[in-house]
């Protein structure tokens, strides 16, 4: 296992932790292979779409992979498929460890996304104008 550090803080990047290259190799090929929902979602939050607000997609925290990430305001939104019904709580261990690093942690189902974006796009707004607790 081979491990880089990320040195430089660039926009809505996490600075300075170990990264390993597996990680980070499975990270681009989660970003190149991202699911109906995640891309749709990714198209109204990609170019600071959302009120100016910057994302990032397949971002590696802490060596977990979260499916959008926006340094600003310390937020991590997660897209579940089928599969996070029999993975509860794998995801739930997970969000705890973001939260633990003070990330707060939107969880939304694919179908919300598909069939109520307008609403999950409220959500995450809202969430980014709410002061961190």
């Amino acid at each position: 296992m081979t491990t880089s550090y990320q040195k430089k803080s660039r926009k809505g990047m996490i600075a300075a932790q170990k990264i390993d290259t597996g990680k980070k190799k499975l990270s681009l090929q989660l970003r190149n292979n991202m699911t109906y929902a995640e891309k749709v979602l990714w198209e109204r939050l990609r170019k600071n779409r959302l009120e100016g607000i910057h994302f990032r997609r397949q971002q590696i925290i802490d060596g977990v992979i979260a499916d959008f990430y926006c340094h600003q305001h310390g937020l991590v939104i997660e897209v579940d498929g089928g599969i996070h019904e029999n993975q509860k709580e794998y995801d739930n261990v997970r969000d705890s460890f973001l939260r633990e690093r003070n990330l707060r942690v939107l969880r939304f189902a694919n179908d919300q996304v598909l069939n109520e974006l307008d609403a999950v796009l409220r959500d995450i707004l809202k969430e980014c104008k709410t002061p961190p607790t």
